[in-house]
């Protein structure tokens, strides 16, 4: 007797008539129950991440056109695949004169910028 015939925990097993474990219903039943479950854990952060990047592009499209273009009206921060900076935010200044501008390109995760002031022209007096 060598030392590599049956295991003990292997002792006696035959091996089934080879029809599968579990049954085709169930082993699609478990499958949709994976996905959903996949899906409900992955489907809330994704949408807070497109929420937070949202506001955090609003504002910052709002800092840009207030530092850019003052006599704009107002600001719209878009999602463009193809925009004017690659794929990312995108800047534009709203009731401009000229109409709508590219005024800059916020990346795929937008951040605030730190603008410094425009310095104002020393008077004369």
């Amino acid at each position: 007797m060598s030392d590599w015939d049956d295991e003990p925990e292997l002792a006696g097993y035959e091996p089934g008539s080879g029809r599968p474990l579990r049954s085709r219903k169930l082993v699609i039943t478990m499958r949709i129950v994976v996905v959903v479950g996949v899906l409900c854990l992955v489907l809330p952060q994704v949408i807070t991440t497109m929420t937070v990047a949202a506001s955090t592009a609003q504002t910052a499209c709002a800092a840009w056109v207030r530092y850019e273009a003052p006599d704009a009206s107002g600001s719209s921060a878009r999602f463009e695949l193809f925009g004017a900076g690659g794929l990312g935010w995108q800047c534009y200044t709203v009731g401009a004169f000229g109409g709508d501008r590219n005024v800059a390109s916020l990346g795929l995760i937008p951040i605030s910028p730190k603008l410094s002031k425009v310095p104002s022209p020393a008077s004369n007096t």
